[in-house]
C-alpha cells in the first residue's frame, strides 16, 4: 500500500510540475483526490464505489437505449419523410433532370446558329481607305475613336476652310460629320455591349443546366437584371438614332433657311436694278 502511495504521489508531482495552467492544474488536483480517496478507501467502500459506478452506468444506458432512442428514431423518421417530400413532391428529380435534358438540348440547337448569326463576316469595302474604316467601324472596341475620326476624314474629307466656303455650310458641314461619329461611336460601344450581354446569356443558359433545386428564382432575378440591360441598351441605340434624325431635319432646315435668304437677297437685287432703270 506504500509503495502505491509513493507511486501515486510521484506521478501528481510530475503532472503539477509540468501543467503551467491554471484551469489544468486544478483539473489534476481534483483526479488526484478522487483516486487517492478511492485508492485510501477499504476494499468494501471501493466495492461499493464500483457498484455506484456501474449503476450509474446502466441506468445511464437505459436511458439511452429507451427515451433518447425513440426519440432519435422519431427524428430519423422526420427527416426521411421530409426528404421524401422534397425529392417526391417539391422538387422531383425525374422533372429536374428533364429540365436540365431541354436547357442542354436547346443550347446544343440555337447557341452555335446565333455565332455564326452575331459573327457573320459583312464587310464589303474593296478600296484600302474605305477597308481600314470598316474594319474601324465592326471591332467593337471604344478605345480607338481618334483612329475612328481619323478614318473618317480620310474617307469624307475636312471641313473647308474659311476661304473654300462660307460660315454656313462650314457649320453644316462639321454638325454633319460630328452627328456621324457620334453614331458610329455609340454603335461600337453597343456591339461592345451586346459582346457582354452574350456571355452573361451563355452563363445563365450554363449554369441553369446545372442548377440545383430551388435554384430557379435566382436564375430568373439573373435573366430579369440581363433583360433591362438590353433593353437598356435598345434605348440608348434608338435614342442615338433621334438624334440623327433630328440632325438630319435640322440640315434641311437650314437649308431651306439658306434659300429662302437667297431669294431676298435676289429679290433685293432685282428691285435695285428695276430701280436704275
Amino acid at each position: 500500500m506504500h509503495l502505491w502511495y509513493a507511486v501515486f504521489f510521484v506521478a501528481l508531482a510530475g503532472g503539477v510540475f509540468r501543467v503551467r495552467s491554471g484551469k489544468k492544474l486544478m483539473a489534476l488536483t481534483l483526479t488526484g483526490a478522487l483516486l487517492l480517496s478511492f485508492v485510501a478507501s477499504p476494499l468494501p467502500a471501493r466495492a461499493q464505489v464500483q457498484n455506484g459506478i456501474l449503476g450509474s452506468i446502466q441506468a445511464v444506458l437505459g436511458v439511452i437505449n429507451g427515451l433518447i432512442q425513440t426519440a432519435l428514431f422519431a427524428i430519423n423518421n422526420v427527416r426521411i419523410a421530409l426528404s421524401n417530400l422534397e425529392q417526391i413532391v417539391v422538387w422531383p428529380q425525374q422533372l429536374i433532370n428533364q429540365a436540365r435534358g431541354q436547357v442542354l438540348l436547346l443550347i446544343a440547337q440555337y447557341r452555335n446558329l446565333m455565332w455564326s448569326l452575331l459573327h457573320i463576316r459583312l464587310h464589303s469595302a474593296t478600296l484600302p481607305a474605305p477597308q481600314a474604316f470598316e474594319v474601324l467601324i465592326r471591332d467593337h472596341q471604344v478605345n480607338n475613336f481618334s483612329a475612328l475620326s481619323t478614318a473618317y476624314a480620310n474617307n469624307y474629307g475636312l471641313v473647308p476652310l474659311a476661304t473654300d466656303a462660307n460660315s454656313s455650310d462650314r457649320g453644316l458641314t462639321d454638325m454633319d460629320d460630328a452627328m456621324a461619329l457620334d453614331s458610329l461611336k455609340v454603335l461600337k460601344a453597343s456591339d461592345q455591349a451586346t459582346d457582354v450581354e452574350i456571355q452573361t446569356a451563355d452563363s445563365i443558359e450554363n449554369a441553369s443546366a446545372q442548377a440545383a433545386p430551388g435554384s430557379a428564382p435566382f436564375f430568373t432575378a439573373s435573366a430579369i437584371v440581363s433583360c433591362i440591360s438590353s433593353q437598356a441598351l435598345t434605348q440608348r441605340m434608338l435614342a442615338a438614332e433621334l438624334r440623327q434624325e433630328a440632325a438630319y431635319l435640322a440640315h434641311r432646315n437650314a437649308l431651306l433657311k439658306e434659300n429662302a435668304n437667297n431669294t431676298n437677297l435676289l429679290r433685293a437685287v432685282l428691285v435695285n436694278l428695276l430701280q436704275h432703270q
